[in-house]
């Protein structure tokens, strides 16, 4: 088995859509529309649910048994949180991220009014030199030491009142992406619209190759991840496996890269399923894709929720890797690419075990010997238990 070859225009352009389309959690219609158009471009059928969640599906031979990839098209983002008597705008964070990471940044403000959209900055209090000289040095860091700066002529909270702003409204950070010569990706954000572009690209490639897939595959794009509320729901009991697809953390005493297929082994919820995972490893090396493994400790993926939902499947993580995730990012368009051509490699091959409550009847006879086999069931163990 090999991997199918990606195309890198597609890869790149979805990519670049993504990431200039705001998607704050709580605010993902905008992003989802595009995603929606994407998938039906490919031919596939998707099913939106009551909450928002988009799932397509590639139809396999089996299909009483499927597996599931799961990806989240929202954002870390703000909110309005008092309109203040300068003029200026109190926000609190939307998902976990520092102020230290927004002062400075672009944003856009987005009022119920969808014809009134605002642009600003976000500063912090003491944001003049001039003014304040050294003290600007010694403010503390927090979102109650920053504002936003709107870019209108207002000096009073009746001014914002005016403008149709209220406590409440979504502040989106703007990503503002650059694609070096060199291929890598600096954008706030690639956490995870990186994650979602493989992900497309695989489906077209799958697609365009006519791939006759062993179980029935399913895409399924969140839009909570970013505040613990990803894969609760979309999926039904006929799922076996589920493979989140995520940033993986490229930082000081990290084992992730931009450039490769990242491999999670536990995170802040605990240990990814270890027979699942070690098939992600042995597919990698089958198909020459250079991979990294790593754990993350302040860290959560689609996978918690889905599990804590009570989906009954095997659950494992791969990353996208992101040098400082939820500040000022980067990746480099190799590991989005290899990413996908991992993808379409996992979907064409057999699940990790033929039937849930059996050992497996060849399905990891492809890999390296280092794959493990699980033990025989012993005389007292309840099924499932490998």
């Amino acid at each position: 088995m090999k991997y199918l070859p990606i195309d890198e225009e597609y890869l790149r352009d979805v990519l670049l859509e993504l990431l200039r389309t705001p998607s704050p959690s709580g605010r993902t219609d905008a992003v989802m529309q595009i995603i929606g158009d994407h998938l039906k471009d490919l031919g596939l059928p998707m099913r939106l649910t009551r909450r928002g969640v988009l799932r397509a599906t590639l139809t396999g031979r089996v299909e009483d048994t499927s597996r599931a990839v799961v990806v989240h098209a929202d954002t870390i983002g703000c909110m309005i949180k008092r309109l203040k008597d300068d003029g200026r705008l109190e926000v609190v964070p939307i998902g976990t991220h520092s102020a230290r990471f927004a002062e400075g940044a672009h944003v856009t403000v987005f009022t119920d009014d969808l014809t009134r959209i605002h642009t600003g900055t976000v500063l912090p209090l003491l944001s003049s030199g001039h003014n304040y000289g050294d003290a600007v040095d010694t403010q503390g860091v927090g979102w109650h030491q920053v504002e936003i700066r709107l870019d209108e002529p207002v000096y009073s909270r009746a001014d914002l009142e005016d403008l149709g702003l209220h406590v409440g409204d979504f502040v989106a950070i703007d990503a503002a992406p650059q694609i070096s010569p060199n291929g890598y990706v600096k954008s706030r954000h690639l956490d995870d619209k990186a994650g979602v572009a493989a992900c497309l690209a695989a489906l077209k490639a799958l697609v365009e190759d006519g791939s006759n897939l062993p179980v029935t595959a399913h895409l399924l794009v969140t839009i909570g991840e970013e505040v613990g509320m990803g894969a609760t729901h979309g999926l039904d009991e006929n799922v076996a496996e589920l493979v989140a697809v995520d940033n993986a953390v490229v930082s000081e005493g990290q084992e992730s890269r931009e450039d490769v297929v990242n491999i999670a082994m536990l995170d802040s919820t605990g240990p990814f399923d270890y027979h699942l995972t070690r098939r992600l490893i042995g597919l990698c090396e089958t198909v020459g894709l250079p991979y990294r493994r790593d754990v993350f400790r302040f860290y959560r993926s689609d996978a918690a929720p889905a599990i804590e939902s009570g989906l009954e499947c095997r659950a494992a993580l791969i990353g996208v890797g992101v040098e400082s995730s939820h500040g000022h990012e980067r990746t480099h368009l190799d590991g989005i690419r290899r990413t996908a051509e991992f993808l379409t490699a996992y979907l064409r091959s057999p699940l990790t075990f033929s039937d849930w409550d059996d050992t497996p009847t060849g399905a990891l006879e492809d890999f390296p010997s280092h794959s493990v086999q699980p033990a025989e069931p012993e005389p007292d163990s309840y099924p499932g238990r490998h």
